[in-house]
C-alpha cells in the first residue's frame, strides 16, 4: 500500500510546494516562539534578581549538628559574605571567635561567575525575543531567522547548564602530593604511618589537570576578611554545593614540622589517637592569602579570578602569604564541614531547571521544522 498525490505533481513543482510548506511552518513556529522567549526572559530576570546585591541579604546559620565545633551565622548579600560571627571549638586548636570584616567581605567566586552567566543569559534571551518580535511585525526571510535563533538558543542553553552546574557544585579535585618512600629518619616520619616517609618535589602527583572550582588550597578566604585576622594554620573555605552554602574549616600544620618524641610514642602505643578524615595523611600545596585578590580586581573593573572548566585563574598564583608565588606544603590535622541551605539559591536552582526544560523543548521543535538533528 502506498500514498500518492492525485493529481500527480511534477518533481519540480513538488519541491516548490515542500519549500513553501516548510516556510509556512517556520513562520508559524517563530511566531509561537515569541511567547516562549518572553517567558524565558522573565524567568532569567527573576533568577538574576535572586542574586542581586540587595540589603538585607540572606542570613544563614552555620552550625555543626550534634556538636559544638562550629556555631555562628553569616549574611550573604549578592555574591559576597558581608558580615557574620563564628565560634569554633576545634579539637586541635584553641577556641576561637571570629567575625567577618565588613570592609573586606568574602567574595564567593562561584556566585561571581554565576552572576556573569545570568547577565549573558538575559542579554541573549532579550536579543532572541527582539528578533522574533521584529519578524512578527515585518515579514522577512524566516529561514535566516530560524538559523539565527538556533545558534543563539544553543548558546543560551549552554549558559543555563553552566549556571545550574555551579549551583549543584562539583566533586573536589585537588593536587595531591604523595610522599616518596625513604629510609626512616628522626624528623621526616609522619606519626601514625606504618612506613616512614619524606616529601620531595619530585614526588608530586597531580590528580587534576586544572584548578577545580572548590579547590580550597587556592581559594580559601583571605586572613584580613576576619577580625581578628586568621593565621595560616586555619583555612576558611566557602563554596556552593547543591544550592547550599558549604563551609570547610581545616586546621593545618606544616608538612616539614618536627614531631615531638612524646607524641610519636603516644600514637605508637595507642594512648593518643589522630583525628581521621578523608584528607588525612595527604600533603597539599596551600597558598595563604593575606588579602582578597578579588577586591583590587573588582575595584579596577576586572572580574573575579574564578577558574572555569579547563582554565587557570589569573592572579591565583602570586597572591600568597609573604607576596611570593610559592605555597606551603601542609597536612590537614582536622577538617569540619558545615552546610547551610540558602533559600534564594534553592529557588534559583528550581527556576533554572524549569527554564532549561522549556528551552530544550523549543530548540527541539525548531530543529524538527528546520530538518536538523537536535543535540543537547
Amino acid at each position: 500500500m502506498s500514498v500518492e498525490i492525485w493529481p500527480p505533481i511534477a518533481p519540480e513543482q513538488l519541491k516548490i510546494e515542500e519549500d513553501a510548506t516548510q516556510a509556512r511552518e517556520l513562520a508559524w513556529l517563530i511566531n509561537c516562539l515569541e511567547a516562549t522567549l518572553l517567558s524565558l526572559k522573565h524567568g532569567l530576570e527573576e533568577c538574576y534578581a535572586l542574586l542581586a546585591p540587595i540589603d538585607p541579604g540572606s542570613t544563614l546559620v552555620l552550625s555543626t549538628p550534634r556538636a559544638e565545633l562550629v556555631k555562628g551565622h553569616v549574611t550573604r548579600v549578592g555574591p559576597r559574605i558581608v558580615k557574620g560571627i563564628i565560634h569554633t571549638r576545634l579539637r586541635t586548636t584553641a577556641p576561637l571567635t571570629i567575625s567577618i570584616n565588613p570592609a573586606q567581605p568574602i567574595h564567593l567566586a562561584p556566585l561571581v561567575t554565576l552572576n556573569a552567566l545570568l547577565t549573558q543569559a538575559v542579554d541573549l534571551a532579550s536579543l532572541c525575543f527582539t528578533e522574533v518580535e521584529r519578524k512578527g511585525r515585518k515579514e522577512k526571510d524566516y529561514a535566516a531567522t530560524a538559523t539565527f535563533l538556533s545558534s543563539q538558543l544553543r548558546l543560551l542553553a549552554q549558559g543555563i547548564d553552566e549556571a545550574s552546574a555551579i549551583l549543584k557544585g562539583a566533586p573536589t579535585n585537588v593536587t595531591e602530593f604523595k610522599p616518596a618512600q625513604r629510609p626512616s629518619t628522626a624528623n621526616s616520619s609522619r606519626p601514625g604511618t606504618s612506613t616512614s616517609t619524606a616529601v620531595t618535589d619530585a614526588s608530586i602527583v597531580a590528580t587534576s589537570t586544572a584548578i577545580n572550582e572548590s579547590d580550597w588550597t587556592q581559594f580559601s578566604a583571605a586572613s584580613n576578611s576576619f577580625t581578628p585576622p586568621l593565621t595560616h594554620v586555619l583555612s576558611f573555605h566557602v563554596t556552593i554545593q547543591d544550592a547550599c552554602l558549604v563551609l570547610h574549616l581545616r586546621a593545618l600544620e606544616p608538612a616539614d614540622a618536627p614531631v615531638n618524641l612524646g607524641v610519636k610514642l603516644a600514637l605508637a602505643i595507642g594512648t593518643a589517637r589522630r583525628l581521621e578524615h578523608d584528607e588525612a595523611e595527604k600533603v597539599f600545596m596551600y597558598r595563604h592569602h593575606e588579602s582578597d585578590p578579588a577586591m583590587s580586581r573588582t575595584e579596577s573593573g576586572q572580574s573575579q579570578p574564578y577558574p572555569t572548566r579547563g582554565s587557570r585563574a589569573p592572579g591565583s598564583v602570586g597572591a600568597t602569604r609573604g607576596g611570593s608565588g610559592e605555597g606551603e606544603k601542609v597536612y590537614v590535622r582536622e577538617k569540619v564541614r558545615v552546610e547551610s541551605a540558602d533559600p534564594s539559591l534553592l529557588s534559583m536552582s528550581t527556576k533554572l531547571s524549569a527554564l532549561s526544560n522549556t528551552l530544550s523543548l523549543a530548540r527541539r521543535n525548531l530543529a524538527a521544522v528546520m530538518g536538523e538533528e537536535f543535540t543537547e
